[in-house]
């Protein structure tokens, strides 16, 4: 019983944690929290390029 409820507690905190990021990420990248929900519910890879245009970076730099 104790492993279950550690492992509930445990979820409950990790999805506490995943709200409050997706609510800063949205706060930074001007897209709503339910959409960085949706982006980031399964692996979601990015290049650079893309991830300055969703917001993530401000700057890519590039090897010369």
């Amino acid at each position: 019983q104790g492993k279950v409820t550690d492992m509930e507690s445990d979820v409950e905190h990790f999805l506490r944690i995943k709200q409050r990021l997706n609510k800063i990420l949205a706060e930074n990248t001007g897209k709503t929290p339910e959409q960085v929900k949706l982006d980031s519910e399964r692996d979601h890879w990015m290049t650079a390029d893309e991830a300055q245009a969703y917001g993530l970076v401000d700057k890519v730099i590039y090897k010369r």
